[in-house]
């Protein structure tokens, strides 16, 4: 299925159905008094999170949504019927925004969650309301209420513990396949992913995380180089950031050291708060490197991006060498990071998600 992580909608509650003027005539009263009943509400739309859902791709290419109007009043004091609500069910972590005020309105980030995002027009009102002492024979009805209409952006955000970065190549999607079960596709050329993955660590029967693998960045990715930044935004629910570097890499021109610099440089344009997450560096391919050489070349690579002390892990990810020890290291500091709730509890700034610039290419509906 394609992966479609970015939509544009437009959503329209119904509206309400029309109160009525009438006058009971029956058999033996002739002149009966006013009997003119309301109409009914109009439906409301809600969003639902549901984990059967993966992709916004129905939302990509069905633009319009509208909930069904309530019918009109009628004599003898029948009143409209409701219109049903509308429920559009969308994946879980997908983030629901106002187009014309940049608002975020929901963040449907647990299996479940609902949220009423257009609400549906009043009825109106029969004549009956209006009848008085001095007033036997009210003509006045009243008209339903339209229902609201809002246009909306959605956006997925996939729900992960841990995330990585790193150029194309570095061996992301190799590490993923070697300490989950996922199987991202693995090839010798630059952008093999082309959108976000989710694997499943288990470290123990009953310990586990989630790591999210996206497209590699480059130098200029925030200007739209390759496939620019659009996919960060998938790591911002993570608790951790894993930086995979290749200090073997196949083009002899290679500044790994540059490299990596541009990627973090690339992260703090795209949003300083995920820049500030934790971030702990991992050397891939040490296969590659004669085992005499190995410390020295990290130790120069450390020097060079001005990390000495940080944390950082050895490993190949093609043999799975370290990658074990990895995953305990980032379960047990899992255990001691806020929750993914409470890391996007504390987002500075909710609305920067919604660049008008991700969607420059998608007309509006």
């Amino acid at each position: 299925m394609k992966f479609i992580d970015e939509a544009r909608i437009l959503v329209a509650a119904g509206d309400g159905g029309n109160g009525i003027a009438s006058f009971r005539r029956d058999k033996y009263e002739p002149e009966g008094g006013p009997d003119g009943g309301d109409g009914g509400h109009g439906g409301n739309v809600h969003f639902v999170a549901d984990r059967n859902v993966n992709t916004l791709i129905e939302y990509r290419y069905v633009r319009r949504y509208r909930a069904q109007r309530g019918t009109n009043g009628g004599s003898s004091d029948c009143y409209g019927k409701r219109g049903k609500d509308l429920t559009l069910h969308v994946p879980v972590g997908t983030v629901i925004a106002d187009v014309n005020t940049n608002e975020v309105l929901a963040d449907l980030d647990i299996d479940g969650k609902k949220f009423l995002l257009a609400r549906g027009g009043r009825g109106g009102l029969g004549n009956i309301h209006f009848k008085s002492s001095v007033n036997r024979t009210p003509r006045q009805c009243t008209r339903g209420e339209p229902g609201e209409q809002r246009e909306l952006r959605l956006e997925l955000r996939l729900l992960a513990d841990v995330g990585l970065l790193g150029l194309p190549n570095a061996g992301k999607s190799t590490f993923l396949r070697a300490v989950s079960a996922a199987r991202p596709k693995v090839a010798d050329y630059p952008f093999t992913t082309l959108h976000p993955h989710l694997g499943v660590v288990r470290t123990a029967p009953d310990r586990s995380f989630v790591i999210a693998d996206i497209p590699g960045l480059i130098e200029g990715a925030a200007d739209g180089a390759g496939l620019g930044i659009r996919f960060l935004k998938h790591l911002a629910r993570t608790r951790l950031l894993l930086h995979i570097v290749d200090l073997a890499p196949p083009d002899p021109d290679a500044d790994p050291i540059g490299d990596s610099l541009n990627v973090v440089s690339e992260l703090e344009k795209y949003d300083p708060q995920l820049a500030s997450k934790p971030r702990w560096l991992v050397f891939n391919k040490l296969d590659l490197i004669p085992a005499e050489e190995r410390e020295e070349r990290i130790a120069a690579f450390l020097r060079g991006v001005g990390a000495a002390g940080s944390p950082c892990f050895r490993i190949s990810a093609i043999s799975g060498d370290g990658c074990r020890a990895l995953t305990q290291k980032l379960q047990e500091a899992l255990d001691t990071l806020p929750t993914a709730a409470a890391v996007e509890a504390t987002a500075s700034d909710a609305t920067a998600v919604f660049s008008e610039d991700l969607f420059a290419d998608h007309p509006s509906p």
